[in-house]
């Protein structure tokens, strides 16, 4: 009889782990597919206030893309806009301030300004403020690029 309630106590281990591992899966199953429910209701219950918040910024961004092109014909544009160069980025405007007098007139001086416009709450990117401490430090120089003529280049 030993052996026999050593087998018949076996088995009913095995079948109670086999018992208990189906129940486990079946409760981790169910809470998966309330966790997944919870999560389609919550997708549900929010996309259009995504789509909303995505359009929105599409169009603060675009409306800003604008107003920079715009600019030089805006009341708080202190240049000339026949001055000003859109270059769009990394800064928005080289301004060659004087440059249209001095084609007409012949005299003057022309100071040179970069520009970035903003609009609202935005503040220059990490580049921009880069870019803008090259200019204040003083660290801009000209240089001129002399191309070679056509039948130099063939040879």
């Amino acid at each position: 009889m030993d052996v026999i309630d050593l087998i018949i106590a076996i088995i009913v281990f095995i079948l109670g782990f086999i018992f208990a591992y189906f129940l486990f899966q079946s409760r981790i199953n169910t809470t998966e597919d309330r966790w997944r429910n919870e999560y389609e209701r919550w997708k549900l219950d929010h996309t259009d206030k995504i789509r909303t918040e995505s359009v929105n910024r599409s169009r603060s961004t675009l409306k800003g893309k604008i107003a920079e092109q715009i600019a030089p014909i805006l009341p708080d544009f202190s240049f000339n806009p026949a001055d000003a160069r859109f270059i769009g980025s990394p800064i928005d405007f080289v301004i060659f301030d004087g440059y249209t007098e001095i084609k007409d007139d012949k005299t003057g001086n022309v100071s040179i300004v970069f520009l970035e416009v903003k609009k609202g709450k935005s503040k220059l990117t990490k580049e921009q403020r880069l870019i803008q401490k090259a200019v204040e430090d003083k660290h801009v120089r000209w240089e001129t690029l002399v191309l070679k003529e056509d039948e130099e280049l063939k040879s």
